[in-house]
């Protein structure tokens, strides 16, 4: 028999947190000039993403949450080799186009797009402010599975509730 495992976020922003997520992604936006900015989790989730309303449509997200994920685990792997904690941030430039990925915490990192009419400094002004409050946000913002919200008085009514629909008593 095959077992499938189902692989979830570890982060899940929603209400108030999605919302401080969306603020803070179009704050890097508007004041660096980058086309997109995104908030993915280290699995290659994306969590929350914006675009400038200048830009076109962005490439496949999923595509690029799962390469980006990869690459930060093989940088970072690349890090400890060398002797380091960690490299804090990576810039990929090409001839038009360029990424910035910072971590954002231990849980997400911040993707930030950007063309050469962006400067790489105000990316990464703008980028590294961002991390510190996304990092924030992602931490409160913890899937914990053992801590679900759901507690034993509503677990309770669920249960009767699924009693009387289906005509059972425990």
């Amino acid at each position: 028999m095959i077992e499938i495992t189902m692989v979830e976020p570890t982060v899940a922003l929603y209400g108030p947190s999605y919302d401080q997520t969306v603020e803070v992604l179009d704050e890097v936006i508007r004041e660096s000039g980058a086309r997109y900015a995104l908030l993915l989790d280290r699995k290659g989730f994306v969590l929350a993403h914006r675009r400038a309303l200048w830009a076109s449509k962005p490439p496949p997200l999923d595509s690029l949450a799962t390469l980006v994920a990869n690459n930060a685990a093989a940088i970072q792997a690349l890090a400890k080799i060398l002797g380091e904690a960690q490299f804090q941030e990576q810039v990929h430039q090409g001839k038009d186009v360029g990424l910035f990925l910072e971590e954002t915490g231990s849980l997400a990192l911040l993707v930030i797009i950007f063309d050469s009419s962006a400067p790489l400094g105000r990316i990464k002004l703008f980028g590294k402010r961002a991390a510190k409050l996304l990092a924030k946000i992602a931490a409160e913002a913890t899937v914990a599975p053992d801590k679900l919200g759901i507690d034993s008085e509503y677990s309770e009514g669920a249960s009767a509730l699924l009693d009387d629909l289906f005509g059972t008593s425990s």
